[in-house]
């Protein structure tokens, strides 16, 4: 008795294909018995031989119906009237070898309706029900672990042609619960791997799993415990649990997620998301605690194995996912141990990084922009600007045009980076064209560096600008303040850190070093060029700014930043821009070497001062500032050869410097009524002073007194310069208003001689011998041959 106390037709009675009762029974020449129809789909599907017998049927034509059989199950039918008909029941499941046989030859399913097909789902749907009714109803474990394993391969044989309605069976609470029971209790790695596998699947497909799941705390522990045990399938089911960054710290499974990191896939069971690829991202979760000793502990790990080789090929995998997170742990590799950007720099394969740069977030972009940032920190600068060679042309789209696009919407504390890296980008090209690359770059990089209401912000494009400088150690930490030190003549600390950095250099050092050095200069001066070009020295006002800050780092920075730009001013052909930055800064250079402490700061302050001191007017301009550092240059000079050249620059033609610095003011005259002092000149006892209203005044300098003999107004603007020549005694004036004169000097008084229209504003004049010359408003110097009747032009 069976199927709820009805009888079960004869085993004869029932197809072993369809596991029915025969509609139309035909009988091969085999001997054995199956449903036309179903016997007609087997041969469609080419199959040649009995599934029974596995004999070939030699002839392709079915035989007649089997009548004799049709009558008995018609008997026997009237004689149990409401019998059941089996599918897969006691001694009416189909036998194990044809089950064996037919399953194979069914794969290739070509319709719903296939009679094959309808018969396998039915079976296999009530094999499923009974499974899951042991699983969750039997006490004894052996057989939920069979369940289990029924289950699995149920699950395993439908795929992608899986029934909802099983779907939905198993995703029922009651059914998790049987499954975390095998886990808490089964010790047979099959049967956990099993119970791993179908609760990730099915929570992957149905997120009501995952709710049922993390209802209860203890689940997640139960499946932490065995994946630390070593079920490394078990790291899926944890990614879909997506515990807090705290508790995945407190369960401690770095060195399972490095194990399975480092496993071969082939290894492990295949499950709806590959183990390597679940924790590849877990690990970059627990990286972002911010704990500094647990980061620093697991970076350590990864850089010092080959776990880093295999998180660099996860760039290269399908999932977007997993390549974000890897850039993620290898950006926070390079910025904790740096010496490992070498490897990565060896092994990275870019291309498909950048193809991701569109079609991810904001927040994913910006971790790739650090991930390029520091991947060209490297020591060597010709391999630097290859690798901004291939992240510029590697990817399918513009990676400038992308770059460009999000540094306009970026929010302000990623814009730093992004200008950085497109900045270096478009040096890639010639860098005295135009670009709007560049223009935006470095107006994104001002414009931080102004933005006094983020200091966070200000920082970062300080740092910024001091990394442009384009030298690193090996570790990627900037070279900028040490060589500048070493330019300032204090070369101690900079071959101290050299020394060190020697001591840990990896293999295949370079051996040409001159010519990564020459790089190294060319790629300085373009850098400092656009830079301090830009706007014509917009950038010092953002630096005299940022000096000033009571935030420390951000002055640090900002100070060395201003004098690495500065002291290039001096390398590079002087555009006008030194004036400038000596109008922004050289009252803050002053200021800092009058109050550091630190022999290094006074000795930076010190070389963007001599910078300064190679135009006249900034000799001049420092000069006024004798008094305030006298006493500094004078301490300074026993360790400091920049003290040494200085003072001495300061004092030539001095009979002696005490006389130079010994003296007292001996009177002063208020003269603002006609505005600022622009320009001063002496000759014999006279002082003629040129003013910003267009006022010339004569003063009489006899004794301690000085007395007012005249006053002129001729030009109708500012009077910029004044310019005697000996000889002559004749006075230039050059001013605002586009006209230089010419004035005879008397016993007394002055008279203009010669008006002379130079076209273009006069910002300084000067003469000597039979040359004038004079800065335009413009860009360049003009020169003019000087005779009392006029300045014909020259060149």
């Amino acid at each position: 008795m069976a199927g709820g106390g009805k009888h079960t037709p004869p085993k004869d009675f029932v197809c072993p294909i369809t596991g029915h009762l025969f509609d139309d029974p035909v009988t091969l020449e085999t001997g054995q018995t199956y449903e036309r129809r179903a016997i007609q789909e087997w041969l469609d599907r080419g199959n040649s031989i009995c599934p029974i017998t596995r004999h070939q049927v030699q002839n392709s034509h079915l035989p007649k119906t089997n009548h004799v059989l049709k009558r008995l199950i018609a008997s026997w039918q009237e004689q149990n009237p409401g019998s059941a008909i089996p599918c897969q029941s006691g001694d009416q499941h189909v036998e194990p070898e044809l089950e064996a046989m037919i399953k194979p030859e069914i794969v290739p399913v070509t319709s719903p309706n296939s009679v094959i097909n309808q018969a396998v789902m039915d079976r296999t749907t009530t094999e499923l029900c009974h499974a899951i009714t042991k699983l969750c109803m039997s006490e004894v474990l052996k057989d939920s672990e069979m369940a289990v394993l029924q289950i699995e391969r149920f699950w395993q044989e439908m795929g992608m042609d899986l029934d909802l309605d099983a779907q939905t069976m198993l995703s029922k609470p009651s059914v998790i619960h049987g499954f975390v029971e095998i886990l808490l209790n089964s010790i047979d790695p099959q049967v956990l791997k099993s119970t791993v596998f179908l609760l990730s699947d099915l929570g992957s497909r149905d997120r009501a799993v995952i709710q049922t799941l993390t209802q209860v705390d203890s689940n997640l522990e139960c499946i932490v415990a065995l994946f630390k045990k070593g079920l490394f399938e078990a790291v899926v089911l944890i990614y879909l649990l997506r515990p807090s960054i705290p508790r995945m710290k407190e369960m401690e499974m770095v060195e399972s997620l490095l194990t399975v990191i480092n496993k071969k896939d082939e290894e492990m069971i295949k499950i709806c998301l590959k183990p390597k690829t679940a924790s590849v991202i877990l690990l970059q979760q627990i990286l972002h605690c911010n704990e500094e000793s647990v980061v620093s502990s697991i970076v350590g790990s990864i850089a010092s194995s080959k776990e880093i080789q295999t998180i660099i090929g996860s760039l290269e995998s399908e999932l977007t996912e997993e390549r974000i997170a890897a850039i993620g742990i290898l950006v926070k590799c390079m910025q904790e141990e740096g010496k490992c950007r070498n490897t990565i720099a060896d092994k990275v394969e870019l291309a498909p990084v950048l193809d991701s740069f569109i079609n991810v977030s904001d927040g994913d972009r910006f971790v790739m922009v650090q991930f390029f940032s520091e991947l060209v920190k490297l020591k060597r600068r010709k391999l630097n600007e290859q690798i901004l060679q291939m992240i510029k042309d590697g990817g399918s789209f513009s990676t400038m045009h992308s770059l460009l696009v999000y540094l306009q919407t970026a929010p302000p504390d990623q814009c730093p980076a992004v200008a950085g890296l497109l900045l270096q980008l478009d040096l890639m090209a010639e860098p005295r064209k135009m670009s709007i690359y560049r223009e935006e770059a470095v107006d994104a990089i001002i414009s931080c560096l102004r933005n006094s209401e983020s200091p966070a912000v200000q920082i970062a494009a300080a740092e910024t600008i001091v990394a442009l400088q384009g030298r690193f150690t090996a570790s990627g930490k900037p070279l900028t303040r040490p060589f500048l030190l070493k330019h300032a003549g204090l070369e101690r600390s900079y071959r101290l850190l050299m020394r060190k950095e020697q001591l840990s250099n990896i293999s295949g050092e370079l051996k040409d070093v001159s010519e990564e050095e020459r790089a190294a200069d060319a790629w300085e001066r373009k850098m400092a060029f656009v830079l301090a070009s830009h706007e014509f020295g917009l950038l010092f006002e953002a630096f005299s700014e940022g000096i000033k800050s009571r935030h420390a780092e951000l002055s640090s920075a900002c100070f060395v930043a201003a004098t690495w730009l500065i002291y290039m001013l001096g390398v590079l052909p002087d555009t006008g821009i030194r004036g400038a930055a000596r109008v922004c800064l050289l009252s803050r250079f002053i200021s800092i070497f009058k109050s550091a402490k630190d022999i290094e700061d006074k000795s930076l302050s010190l070389l963007a001062l001599k910078s300064f001191m190679q135009d006249p007017e900034g000799l001049q301009d420092l000069s006024s500032y004798m008094k305030d550092i006298w006493k500094g240059l004078r301490e300074l000079k026993r360790c400091s050869p920049l003290a040494i050249e200085i003072l001495k620059v300061l004092c030539e033609g001095q009979g002696s410097s005490a006389d130079l610095w010994n003296h007292k003011e001996l009177l002063q005259v208020d003269s603002s009524e006609n505005g600022e002092v622009l320009s001063i000149a002496c000759f014999k006892d006279k002082i003629f002073s040129g003013h910003s209203d267009g006022t010339i005044k004569v003063w009489n300098g006899r004794g301690n007194i000085l007395h007012l003999i005249q006053e002129i107004r001729e030009h109708t603007k500012a009077v910029t310069s004044l310019s005697i020549l000996q000889s002559g005694e004749r006075l230039y004036s050059g001013s605002l208003d586009k006209t230089a004169r010419v004035w005879s000097i008397g016993n007394e008084v002055i008279h203009c001689i010669q008006v002379h229209d130079m076209k273009d504003q006069v910002h300084n004049l000067v003469v000597a011998n039979s040359i004038s010359c004079f800065i335009p408003q413009g860009a360049g110097v003009k020169v003019y041959h000087q005779f009392h009747s006029n300045f014909p032009f020259c060149s």
